[in-house]
């Protein structure tokens, strides 16, 4: 396959998602490699696959086998955790570090499609890193798993620059899927027998005494997502959430909502969306679609539901969570103990609302709203509206083109700089991976997570340069226009900017043309000092009117939200979500969290989709007795 696609869109609120503490993620150096394009693939792959099985019980041998600046990023293989190993010297230590050895137990070659045979890459833009890429199966002392590695030739021996391994299954405890599948009946003679209806009714309602072991909170992408993964491993999970219907929490949003990002980077585990489904998803027909998920997995949900209390019991290991619930026309109040809470309550936390703004309450227009509370515009019908949108992100900038095309005078405040990206472009760059002719979506996702987060940091340098080089009319446009722009962390781009800041982005589908013509104006670079009665006042003394007022500010992190759901007690053991560990790894997200029994899950639908398997695999083995929380 060609290079490798590293963007991706996120069609998530703009937020400051990563805490103080967050470490920097430094750019790769990419290994200088011969020019021409490696040949005998297979016997090159099938000589390292040998060798590295060898290290796996002498590790003093893999600073052969790796360049000084090699990466080898795992997911619950070395360990149960997650981990990029930078450089020889980290991988023997902790390989060494391993009790029983290393809990890698043989590496393969997968030949399993022509995809996934060993073939010759290129992983740069400029195509001069040429390598030899080769599919892996892994064998570990619990299951097994898959991976990828890359090697590139060096002084005429060929060594790892990148190495990716993850565990998919435990032995014994495989999904129910497939040949695997449940009858469904059992036939023969019965006295007295419940049919599917009444089964799948007893089983939502957890009657009988019946107790949930992991309890959801939200019902969401990310809800979904692990409540799939957690039924086919035949753990018993509740979802709670707190709107009327499943998938409300996408219908309730601004009326124009399209996701910016494509259907072939969003399916949901097990059930992708049909052949006819839209490029671009409309918000309504998402929340729909989700709905039926429930259905169709037979996934347990209770909606109109909130937790009124919730404590951790240490010497019993479960939680004692009271639920209020409005079902059936009555509302009821249930006590369960699980012994693991999933918050899975949105990508960030509560609305970032500037409330601290002096005259708020002052204000006399129509409406003042954060983002999260604004339905659409309403017709302007020639009465000269006027509308103000703060931030300058994908919500905002959809909200103020839904203001412009409803009739209305619009002005975005933007504050700092924005990173631009068409939306045409962006697809164009996914889709060898994500795309109408792209690869089954289980190896589309491989070769991307396969990528250790500071090569595609360096990676993206060039694929950004490219992709600002296809817009360059359209960013000289914005910023002749006064709208400032920037190219992501040390001009990194779009995925990693999301990952350092969760915010700071917009997928452009058609917003951007419309401030470079004049037909949304900006105010750049200037605090908001009061809210006026008719408008705003700006610390460089000027006013703007208005009849509406958005701010489209983001969300503030979802630690916010455990704090204010679970208290401080939890909160307070609770470590830093989101930005980069030491390593270059999400901190805290889908892994241990510091209190036990608590979780975190979240992301846009291919984050959840990618890692809720691996959050699943954390709880079955922790409930199997194959690992405890302090192997985590």
């Amino acid at each position: 396959m060609g290079s490798v696609a590293t963007q991706a869109p996120v069609d998530v609120p703009s937020a400051d998602r990563g805490e103080p503490g967050s470490f920097p993620l430094h750019a790769a150096i990419l290994p200088i490699t011969s020019s021409s394009k490696p040949t005998d693939v297979d016997s090159i792959a099938e000589a390292w696959v040998s060798s590295i099985n060898k290290i796996l019980t002498s590790p003093g041998l893999a600073t052969k086998l790796f360049f000084e600046e090699s990466y080898w990023r795992d997911q619950l293989c070395l360990s149960w955790d997650f981990h990029t190993l930078k450089g020889p010297e980290k991988i023997v230590s902790l390989l060494k570090q391993s009790k029983n050895g290393c809990r890698i137990k043989s590496f393969a070659l997968d030949k399993s499609s022509k995809l996934r045979s060993p073939t010759a890459s290129v992983m740069d833009a400029d195509g001069k890193l040429h390598t030899v890429q080769a599919f892996l199966t892994v064998e570990t002392d619990v299951g097994h798993g898959s991976g990828i590695v890359r090697l590139v030739q060096h002084h005429g021996s060929w060594k790892v620059f990148t190495l990716y391994t993850f565990l998919m299954e435990l032995n014994g405890h495989e999904e129910v899927v497939g040949k695997r599948r449940p009858n469904g009946v059992a036939h023969g003679e019965h006295l007295s027998r419940k049919n599917w209806l009444d089964r799948r009714k007893a089983e939502e309602n957890f009657e009988d005494g019946v107790e949930p072991t992991v309890l959801i909170l939200g019902a969401g992408q990310a809800g979904l997502c692990i409540a799939a993964r957690l039924k086919m491993l035949g753990i018993k999970s509740l979802m709670v959430d707190r709107e009327q219907r499943i998938g409300d929490n996408w219908r309730s949003r601004y009326h124009q909502l399209v996701l910016h990002d494509p259907v072939w980077f969003d399916h949901l585990p097990y059930l992708p969306f049909p052949e006819n489904w839209p490029v671009f998803t409309p918000k309504d027909k998402l929340g729909d679609w989700f709905e039926s998920y429930v259905k169709l997995l037979e996934l347990n949900a209770w909606t109109n539901t909130n937790i009124t209390e919730s404590s951790w019991d240490a010497g019993a290991g479960h939680w004692k969570v009271t639920l209020d619930r409005l079902y059936d026309g009555k509302q009821e109040t249930r006590v369960f103990y699980p012994k693991h809470i999933i918050q899975a309550t949105g990508h960030s936390g509560e609305p970032n609302f500037p409330s601290h703004l002096k005259g708020l309450s002052s204000f006399a227009g129509t409406r003042l709203v954060h983002s999260s509370k604004f339905t659409g515009a309403f017709p302007s019908q020639g009465q000269n509206r006027r509308a103000i949108v703060v931030g300058c992100c994908n919500s905002g900038h959809d909200i103020a083109q839904d203001f412009y095309e409803n009739g209305y005078s619009v002005t975005l405040i933007q504050r700092s700089t924005t990173l631009v990206l068409s939306a045409e472009t962006n697809l164009y760059h996914m889709s060898a991976l994500y795309g109408e002719d792209g690869p089954p979506t289980e190896d589309a996702d491989l070769l991307f997570f396969s990528i250790p987060n500071a090569v595609a940091k360096r990676l993206n340098v060039d694929t950004t340069k490219v992709q600002n080089k296809t817009d360059e009319k359209l960013l000289q446009g914005l910023e002749k226009a006064g709208f400032k722009t920037d190219k992501g962390p040390e001009e990194s781009g779009l995925w990693i900017k999301y990952l350092t800041r969760g915010g700071g982005y917009y997928l452009d589908v058609g917003c951007s043309q419309l401030i470079a013509d004049g037909k949304i104006k900006v105010k750049q670079g200037c605090e908001i000092t009061e809210v006026l009665p008719k408008g705003l006042l700006f610390s460089d003394g000027e006013t703007l009117e208005a009849d509406e007022i958005v701010f489209a500010t983001g969300y503030l992190n979802m630690r916010t939200q455990c704090r204010k759901i679970f208290g401080d007690e939890v909160a307070d053991q609770v470590k830093d979500v989101w930005g980069f560990d030491e390593e270059g790894e999400i901190r805290t997200m889908w892994r241990k969290t510091g209190h036990a029994g608590f979780w975190f899950m979240g992301g846009n639908l291919a984050l959840c989709r990618w890692y809720s398997r691996l959050l699943a695999l954390q709880i079955k083995g922790l409930e199997e007795g194959l690992c405890s929380y302090e192997d985590l």
